[in-house]
């Protein structure tokens, strides 16, 4: 049986709006509201949906850049939730994240060498000599050579520099990376060798991923169990085969159906096609009842009234009034 490295137990972030000279609070932002998730080691989890839906907020209040308001996070049978100071020190060592945008996330001003060896002094890892020699390995695996390491950001391509990010978070021997779209300001060449290497890189260091994203087609052939998100909260959750075969949440449906296909048979291979109107809803207005209701096909007079709970079928969760 798979060993669980990180469970999450109805974990919520909120933001406070303020507003005038004297920051009067006048609104919430429920980022992240109610999620439940649970990552086996040396797997791979996607967390997909549209933007503004929660996934980077969930990512980030997994690894301690912002506090949850409650809720549960769990790492390697720790609870980790409340943790400050020399002890999230401790556990950030466990936990890295590969950003977005590799043009941003590196320090323009620094040598990749001294980039890559943040972690490994920020966490007093080896002698100066040992850091050296496993800064060397490590530019290597990611398939770059060790000329690299005396070379500047602006000196490399965005895939190159994605390379260099994804060396800075492995270096360290991190248990759980949080890779945040690390794909999408990439050409779709360059995404393909970067997702390989990301595979085998899994692999040879043990690693386990939550995988954020938008993409799909990307999802597909990567992660072994997706999540979808929307406004906060889980909509739906399976393995990814069973998930791309059977999606059951209309909301599932209509991303699915969004993605695009050249052949004949690819398109068959889509669910039934579901249109989506309008945008998603502020999360500091998040509808009455179903989340999705607004802009749901198959909306019925509960969904504006209850919101629906999660429903299991076997291994298959989803949350939605009309599923038989």
């Amino acid at each position: 049986m798979s060993e669980l490295l990180l469970e999450i137990k109805n974990l919520k972030k909120y933001f406070t709006v303020s507003y005038g000279f004297l920051r009067k609070k006048v609104g919430l932002v429920k980022a992240v509201d109610g999620v439940d998730l649970q990552l086996e080691r040396m797997k791979t989890v996607a967390l997909v949906g549209e933007s503004g839906s929660g996934k980077t907020t969930t990512g980030k209040v997994i690894l301690g850049i912002y506090p949850p308001t409650s809720g549960s996070i769990i790492l390697d049978g720790e609870d980790i939730t409340n943790l400050r100071g020399k002890d999230l020190k401790k556990v950030r060592r466990k936990i890295q994240m590969v950003y977005q945008d590799p043009y941003s996330s590196l320090n323009p001003l620094r040598r990749i060498i001294d980039i890559i060896l943040d972690p490994l002094n920020i966490y007093e890892i080896g002698t100066k000599r040992e850091r050296m020699e496993k800064a060397k390995e490590i530019i290597n695996v990611v398939g770059l050579s060790e000329e690299y390491l005396y070379r500047y950001p602006h000196e490399l391509s965005g895939g190159e520099r994605q390379r260099v990010a994804i060396a800075r978070a492995i270096i360290s021997n991190p248990e759980l990376v949080v890779l945040d779209e690390p794909t999408s300001a990439l050409d779709v060449t360059v995404q393909a060798s970067i997702v390989k290497s990301l595979q085998n890189l899994q692999k040879q260091y043990k690693l386990t991923y939550l995988f954020i994203s938008h993409n799909l087609a990307l999802v597909k052939n990567f992660a072994n169990e997706t999540a979808v998100m929307y406004l906060g909260r889980i909509m739906e959750i399976a393995s990814s085969e069973q998930l791309f075969q059977k999606p059951l949440h209309p909301y599932t449906i209509a991303l699915l159906s969004m993605i695009p296909t050249v052949t004949e048979k690819e398109t068959e291979m889509l669910p039934q096609k579901i249109k989506l109107f309008g945008e998603i809803p502020k999360p500091t207005d998040t509808p009455k009842g179903c989340r999705f209701a607004t802009r749901c096909p198959r909306m019925g007079k509960k969904c504006s009234q209850i919101e629906p709970e999660m429903m299991w079928i076997g291994s298959h969760g989803v949350r939605c009034h009309f599923i038989d």
